[in-house]
């Protein structure tokens, strides 16, 4: 009866001290949320009040939800026009990392020489280069080759993403069959049709993962396109935000313009995120687990 008892007890404070451990962890969890989406919840609540409701009352609620100050924002960035060149921008240039960095990655994984880890090692390596340090030998050379526009823009955006995208595809690609490409090889095909016929497929997950964080990247990125493009007619939506903002400054009422502007800009490479995230999340857990 003792025996029993005494099991019961440390039965009673495992659960206990289980119990107690998932609360703490809600609770930091909880906090966690709170704090990351405390910028959100700022940013929206602001982008339908006035300079006073926003300086008098930055957390409240507004009083009503006057969708002017979006539509006049729309009007400032030239929202549909930025809209286009971004996402013309962003498609291209992640369309140009996912090719050739799954290629690249695929045939290193199929030739196993010390050349294609020397060569993999190198693209690791060019992920540790911060972009400050090529910043402005980069720029004059595009300057000099007349490609400080929207097209030597996109080669920027495809030399700086291939690292990172070619180390997820290297290991993702080892876990990929090579009977697979035996039996396509056999049944015909040949290297272009394998690749994109058979192996492409097989990396619909990290495809998705690589294309999704390089997209946030280009879409929400502001130094560089600052550096190649500047104040010229085709502005991306970050641009837009920063020239908008100094015009909106220079008549002392920015707050209405830089909310509502930031709002809009975000809202379409959000909504992809939150359609593909757990493709995001299943990528990079199995690309890390076959490296």
């Amino acid at each position: 009866m003792a025996q029993i008892t005494a099991v019961e007890t440390i039965n009673q404070g495992y659960f206990l001290r289980k119990r107690l451990g998932n609360t703490l962890t809600y609770a930091l969890l909880i906090i966690a949320g709170i704090y990351t989406l405390a910028p959100l919840w700022f940013l929206v609540v602001n982008s339908f009040k006035s300079q006073a409701d926003i300086i008098n009352s930055p957390l409240g609620l507004p009083a009503s939800f006057d969708t002017g100050y979006i539509k006049s924002a729309a009007e400032k960035i030239h929202f549909f026009k930025a809209l286009g060149i971004t996402f013309c921008i962003t498609l291209v240039a992640v369309a140009l990392i996912v090719i050739v960095s799954s290629m690249a990655a695929w045939i290193m994984v199929r030739n196993k020489t010390k050349a294609s880890n020397l060569i993999l090692m190198l693209f690791v390596a060019a992920m540790l280069i911060p972009f400050q340090a090529i910043m402005y030998p980069l720029i004059q050379f595009f300057d000099k080759l007349g490609l400080k526009n929207s097209a030597g823009l996109i080669l920027m955006y495809g030399g700086f993403g291939l690292s990172m995208s070619v180390f997820l595809y290297h290991g993702f690609v080892k876990g990929v069959p090579l009977g697979v490409e035996e039996a396509a090889f056999i049944d015909g095909c040949n290297v272009f049709q394998m690749f994109f016929l058979i192996v492409m497929p097989l990396l619909k997950s990290i495809t998705v993962t690589v294309i999704v964080l390089n997209a946030m990247w280009i879409w929400n990125d502001y130094l560089l396109p600052f550096l190649v493009i500047g104040n010229s007619s085709s502005k991306t939506l970050v641009l837009e935000l920063y020239f908008a903002r100094i015009q909106a400054g220079q008549f002392g009422n920015p707050w209405t313009t830089i909310f509502p502007s930031v709002l809009i800009s975000i809202i379409p490479i959000v909504i992809v995120f939150l359609f593909l995230q757990k493709l995001i999340v299943k990528g990079i857990s199995d690309g890390a687990i076959k490296s």
